[in-house]
């Protein structure tokens, strides 16, 4: 087949890599390099492998419509332009078609809103073409309806990503930050108590040690229960800039909440242990009896890891308990205990919708607690369909796109007892030698339509 190697002085472009499928550019032989438009141009990741993030108005007739892209930096040069201006312009490579025509080229970034065309072809994307400064289009047409089906293709960008934690060196961080960089993003920690926030209409932003906070295409929040107010409220800033958060404020909050946890739970005809709440001391006996009686479990409503949880063997037990935490307008829930179960539970890895990992957590002998950081016993388990659909749904009775779902075994079936929002990684991935880490990330890049990544 022949190859049509005319061009004009202007012509329809697209650049596949940067999830650009039709660019109105205009021929520029003066120019050796070529140059596209970009806003907002934020660099990131390690020394030994820069990348730059940037946004592009690719329609030149809508600057409302952005389009944001991630390339790695080969290279800085001064560029000085038409007017004889100077300037330090980042230069990425990434793939041109033009026509039948494919090659990779290196482009400049710089700013031309003003511009009718995004983009100059210099003299090095034009080798082997025949110059026709006369005629236009001589290639193939192109046209803007192309983004509507882009925003359904998948293709390839780096992604800076920011993870929520007051615990840098913690497992699960250093596990998530591994596969990110594996699969070649950026991910980085930020303390969750150094983000304070910028609350306005037109422009909200994060600042971080005295500095803005750049774009971060995700943020994923691992809270702790000592911070989960202002956590919840960080998120929710990087929510109002745009930013894909893994698990959402409004979820977090959900399920850190033991009473709006379980009245979820019950909207969504879930199974869970029979749970009374009730804020007067005169009510003491009446929930005590819309339980199963005692033995039952009193729970702090932000208690975790095991904490704040007080098993009540007889019923003036449990009298004694509750009165002790309304004393310290300590808000609690009371709960039937499932002897079933025989101090173990199962917890349930759920990512977007799949259960991927389970693992049985049993007690210690002198403790009827079977968290991990309790002094449970992790050990890998094969669980039923049931157990599997009800992890499922009570994720998403939560709102949860990752989340850890304990659940107890009972005569009567698999009841919950806990929706967690940031489930630590290495009991789960120790017990099934699986890399959990890399389905988060896995799931990321489908959520924002990534495929095949740049190295």
């Amino acid at each position: 087949m022949k190859i049509n190697n005319y061009v004009g002085w202007e012509e329809w472009v697209s650049l596949p890599e940067l999830n650009l499928p039709a660019l109105l550019a205009k021929t520029d032989t003066g120019a050796e390099t070529s140059a596209l438009h970009a806003f907002n141009i934020q660099t990131f990741g390690k020394e030994n492998n820069k990348m730059v993030r940037f946004g592009i108005n690719p329609i030149d007739t809508d600057d409302r419509f952005s389009v944001f892209c991630s390339a790695k930096i080969v290279d800085q040069r001064n560029v000085t332009s038409s007017n004889g201006i100077s300037e330090l312009r980042y230069v990425i490579e990434t793939e041109i078609t033009i026509g039948d025509v494919k090659k990779k080229i290196p482009i400049t970034l710089t700013n031309r809103e003003n511009m009718k065309y995004k983009m100059i072809i210099g003299r090095s994307a034009l080798e082997g073409f025949q110059i026709s400064a006369d005629k236009s289009f001589l290639q193939n047409t192109l046209n803007y309806e192309l983004y509507k089906k882009a925003k359904n293709d998948t293709y390839r960008r780096s992604l800076r990503i920011g993870i929520l934690s007051l615990e840098p060196n913690n497992y699960s961080n250093k596990k998530i930050i591994e596969a990110a960089e594996n699969n070649g993003h950026y991910c980085e920690i930020l303390n969750t108590k150094r983000c304070y926030l910028n609350i306005e209409s037109d422009s909200p932003e994060v600042h971080y040690d005295g500095n803005v906070l750049p774009h971060y295409d995700v943020i994923i929040p691992r809270i702790g229960p000592s911070i989960t107010k202002y956590g919840m409220a960080v998120v929710r800033q990087f929510e109002a800039m745009g930013t894909f958060c893994l698990n959402s404020s409004a979820s977090i909050g959900t399920s850190r909440d033991k009473l709006a946890a379980h009245q979820a739970l019950a909207i969504n005809r879930i199974p869970m242990p029979d749970t009374a709440f009730a804020n007067s001391p005169r009510d003491t006996e009446n929930i005590i009896d819309l339980t199963t009686g005692a033995p039952l479990v009193v729970k702090l409503l932000e208690s975790s890891q095991g904490k704040g949880v007080v098993l009540a063997e007889t019923k003036k037990a449990a009298s004694s308990v509750i009165s002790a935490f309304q004393k310290l307008n300590a808000p609690f829930i009371i709960q039937e205990f499932i002897k079933d179960a025989n101090g173990s539970d199962l917890r349930l890895f759920v990512i977007g919708g799949k259960v991927v990992a389970s693992m049985m957590r049993s007690a210690s002998d002198d403790d009827f607690r079977s968290n991990l950081h309790a002094g449970g016993k992790a050990t890998k388990v094969k669980i039923t369909k049931q157990e599997r659909k009800i992890a499922k749904q009570a994720a998403k009775a939560m709102g949860l796109n990752i989340a850890g779902v304990d659940i107890l075994r009972s005569s009567e079936g698999p009841k919950v007892l806990e929706v967690n929002s940031s489930p630590g990684l290495q009991g789960i991935e120790i017990t099934n030698n699986i890399n959990v880490a890399s389905l988060i990330i896995d799931y990321l890049e489908k959520r924002l339509g990534l495929s095949t990544f740049i190295k």
